[in-house]
């Protein structure tokens, strides 16, 4: 009991004091003081210089805004100009793929239509025994191979012969031409003829061309013996003819080879001159098969040029596909 009494006497005094200090606190009073502040800084809309009225006519300002605006209009136009620039790339290679696959729809429609327009059913005897159809240009090139390869080993040869016949001919030529020169200069010796005769031409022969010694040496044996004879006695050679004459017969018979050489020549020079030499047949003959082969191998080379390129075409065709 005396436990219950302390527990309340205790609760009681808190109790008191709690009632105490509402009380007073409900008789204070509260006073407001009519004083103002002493701000310790400033805002910026309370500094003259930041008015509105000077922040639009500062000339500073005013630059700052221009290149601000400047630097800005520039950036936008730089990066408009990438994007069209990117907008065309990317026009051109979409205008690029819509070509190709309008070519690509266009060759699949031909080809479904060229299918389905065969004959599905094959028999065995509609299959051909050759199909190795050529075209004519084709034809014509491997003609041109053949005609360059007959003519080029041809021409060569043909050349040679008509050098060799030109040759031929001149020094046939100018070995008839000293003959005959020689044996006309030694018939107008005096007697000559008529101790000789048609024996003369049996003397004269190409061996002797540029030797008049071997002439000389010659016609002087034979006339002896032909003096010897008694019958030969009387001719004029044999003992009709002065002591000056013998002895100047030697230089007759050497001026007659020499002058057969000088004539020779003359012929020589004449025969192979240029014109003479593109007159020949065989020359010119071979001048003008050398102009065909000449137009035969630009004719192939033409062929071959298109081939290659009709080639090059169906390899872009068959990349498409």
């Amino acid at each position: 009991m005396k436990i219950h009494y302390i527990n309340i006497l205790l609760f009681a005094l808190p109790l008191n004091i709690l009632v105490n200090n509402q009380r007073n606190h409900n008789n204070s009073t509260y006073h407001t003081s009519n004083t103002k502040t002493i701000k310790s800084h400033r805002s910026l809309c309370e500094c003259k210089l930041y008015a509105q009225s000077n922040y639009e006519n500062d000339q500073e300002m005013k630059d700052v805004i221009k290149e601000f605006n400047d630097r800005t209009a520039q950036r936008f136009e730089e990066y408009n100009e990438r994007m069209q620039v990117k907008k065309n790339q990317c026009k051109e290679q979409c205008d690029k793929e819509i070509q190709q696959i309008i070519l690509k729809d266009k060759i699949e429609k031909e080809l479904t239509e060229r299918f389905s327009a065969l004959e599905t059913k094959i028999d065995t005897n509609d299959i051909l025994t050759c199909i190795c159809e050529k075209s004519v240009a084709d034809k014509v090139e491997k003609t041109c191979v053949k005609c360059g390869r007959i003519l080029g080993t041809a021409v060569p040869e043909l050349s040679l012969i008509g050098g060799i016949a030109v040759y031929a001919a001149a020094q046939s030529a100018t070995m008839k031409t000293f003959i005959s020169e020689t044996i006309d200069v030694l018939n107008r010796i005096g007697g000559m003829s008529q101790l000789f005769g048609a024996k003369i031409s049996q003397f004269v022969t190409p061996s002797i061309y540029g030797k008049p010694m071997t002439l000389v040496t010659t016609i002087l044996s034979e006339k002896e013996k032909l003096c010897l004879c008694v019958a030969n006695k009387k001719k004029l050679l044999c003992g009709g003819i002065e002591r000056s004459f013998e002895q100047n017969l030697p230089a007759r018979i050497a001026y007659a080879v020499n002058q057969g050489v000088h004539t020779a020549n003359e012929t020589w020079a004449t025969a192979t001159t240029p014109t003479t030499f593109l007159t020949n047949p065989f020359v010119a003959s071979s001048i003008a098969i050398m102009i065909i082969v000449a137009i035969v191998l630009i004719i192939y080379l033409i062929l071959r040029y298109r081939r290659k390129q009709k080639i090059k075409k169906k390899i872009q065709y068959i990349k498409l596909l």
